[in-house]
Order: C-alpha cells, then structure tokens, then sequence
C-alpha cells in the first residue's frame, strides 16, 4: 500500500482467525484522506488491511477493486459490515464505529465474520521490548 507501512494485526478473537497480518494504519488527516487510493489489487493480498481511526464510513472512489469493510466500535465489537463494495461505491456511515478496517474482498466471508464479533487490533508499538 503506496506510502503506507504495516505496523500490525487484525485477529478476529470470536473466530480465532486473523483478518490481516500486516495491517497498516492511517490515523492522520492526510493518511485517512488518502485510504488506499494508489494501491492496486495485489499490494493489498496475502493479509494486508488498513485501519482507519476514526472513522464512521468510507468510499471507494477512484479504487480499482473491491474491498470489505468492517466497522468497529470503541471496544473492537463488530457493527456492520460492508462485504465486497464496488469501486466507486459510498459505503453508509455507521455512528457507533469509531474506526473501520478495509480488507481484501471475500475476507469476511473466508473468516466468517459476523456482527458482534471481537476483534483484537495488535500493534507493533504495543508489544513490549
């Protein structure tokens, strides 16, 4: 993902699966402007995702493929999912998310999640020394 490093891992703790092991942030106003435009299809296989805080709902202008969207409230619970959005497509906004985590299409279905689900953000800066 163009001018984005992965600083961790999205892990789906009610499924025991992970959602994206090389999970990017944009927690900036220019970094969440920007999203994944630039990217293509293939920097964003093989588990990558980026979280974006915060953030209610996203779009896919000017995106060349689809991706899913899980929106996360305070407490990393699941409260909507947008599975397979289109390029050029709004998804809604969702007022109890505070941050969304975009994914590679089919990712959803693949981990099976679902609504309520718990999802564990671990960061590099997390772990200890």
């Amino acid at each position: 993902m163009p001018g984005l490093v992965p600083h961790g891992q999205a892990f789906n703790q009610t499924r025991q699966r992970y959602l994206a092991t090389t999970l990017a942030v944009a927690q900036t106003h220019w970094s969440r402007l920007r999203g994944l435009l630039g990217a293509s299809e293939s920097d964003f296989r093989n588990g990558g995702g980026l979280w974006i805080r915060p953030c209610r709902g996203v779009h896919t202008l000017a995106m060349g493929f689809p991706i899913d969207v899980v929106y996360l409230d305070r407490s990393g619970l699941v409260v909507h999912l947008e599975p397979n959005l289109q390029p050029w497509r709004f998804a809604p906004v969702r007022l109890r998310a505070v941050s969304v985590l975009e994914l590679p299409s089919h990712t959803i279905a693949q981990t099976e999640t679902a609504l309520g689900d718990r999802i564990e953000i671990k960061l590099k800066e997390d772990a200890g020394p």
